[in-house]
């Protein structure tokens, strides 16, 4: 008998037919609509295999109606939608997709970062809402990147990335991570900053390492109130690492000069979120990872997972509890 996998939204048709050679699948096709809740629940009773977006929350309710779930393969990086101490409880393999978003995810980042500083979205309205009359001296000036400093809080696959392409545009380059990575430093001639200092001393400063508990509200208050009052601040992390209404009153306040924004901590964002109210901000709906070869790339790792361990191997991207 075949054993069977859920999809939690449609996929394309290519990704659905490598699974469908050896396994049952059944899938909630629907490809803008999460699926909701109560089908969820119904579905993983019989899955043996559950892949998943982290538009659905993987937990302890909905593993304790998993009968026969051996893995839950999430087409994302970030892996906080999904309660692996629990599927761990019930050995349940998760598995994430690392690596192949890093570079696609870089230049949506660096995208971001020029976008809220050369305040490209607020100039592209204000040619095609007529309001362009004549050129004037400073009329939508904003913040040189070449040459300023770029600090980045969370040194993984994706901020190391990010580097390089910083380095194009003579940019000085500050971190602060977990661990310090000293032959990461040499290799690409960046210097490690505690947290207070590095807000202190960015121009831009980029949030690149995963959430937890432990980081939420990173960025809050306090921590606004260190950075320039020229300073900006960019997110393509998660939504939760960032205190969002500390981050309007310092945006409306002038304490930062501008915010660049691909996650929120609720998404969808609600339309009358107040930081979508703002002429400084960039706002995104979390695109980090969305060309099409990357996208494609993250569903087939997943599904080469999903293989894996229903065939009783390995998986490839195991999400390890440290």
């Amino acid at each position: 008998m075949k054993q069977t996998i859920y999809i939690t939204r449609l996929l394309p048709k290519e990704i659905i037919a490598k699974l469908s050679e050896q396994f049952h699948v059944r899938m909630w096709e629907e490809e803008d609509i999460p699926v909701p809740r109560d089908i969820l629940l119904k579905e993983v009773e019989e899955a043996d295999g559950l892949l998943c977006l982290l538009t659905e929350q993987i937990d302890e309710q909905v593993l304790e109606k998993a009968n026969r779930l051996k893995v839950i393969c999430n087409i994302a990086v970030g892996y906080n939608n999904i309660d692996i101490h629990a599927a761990a409880r019930k050995g349940i393999i998760v598995t994430n997709t690392p690596g192949v978003l890093t570079e696609t995810t870089a230049d949506l980042t660096f995208a971001l970062l020029m976008a809220a500083a050369r305040k490209v979205v607020g100039a592209s309205d204000f040619l095609r809402s007529g309001e362009w009359g004549a050129w004037s001296l400073m009329q939508l000036t904003g913040q040189d990147i070449h040459g300023a400093t770029l600090g980045i809080i969370g040194l993984g696959r994706i901020g190391e990335a990010l580097v390089k392409r910083a380095k194009g545009f003579d940019m000085q380059v500050l971190y602060h991570n977990r661990s310090r990575k000293q032959e990461i430093e040499r290799e690409l001639g960046i210097h490690y900053r505690e947290l207070k200092d590095l807000l202190q001393q960015s121009d831009y400063v980029c949030l690149l390492l995963p959430y937890s508990p432990e980081v939420h509200h990173l960025i809050g208050k306090k921590e606004l109130s260190l950075m320039k009052s020229n300073a900006i601040l960019i997110n393509t992390a998660r939504g939760g690492l960032v205190d969002e209404d500390a981050l309007y009153h310092a945006l409306v306040n002038g304490e930062i000069w501008s915010a660049g924004l691909d996650v929120f901590e609720q998404e969808p964002v609600p339309v009358d979120h107040p930081l979508l109210t703002l002429p400084n901000v960039v706002t995104l709906p979390h695109i980090g990872s969305a060309s099409v070869k990357t996208r494609m790339r993250m569903a087939l790792l997943a599904v080469d997972n999903m293989v894996k361990v229903l065939n009783g191997d390995e998986p490839i991207t195991p999400v390890l509890i440290v």
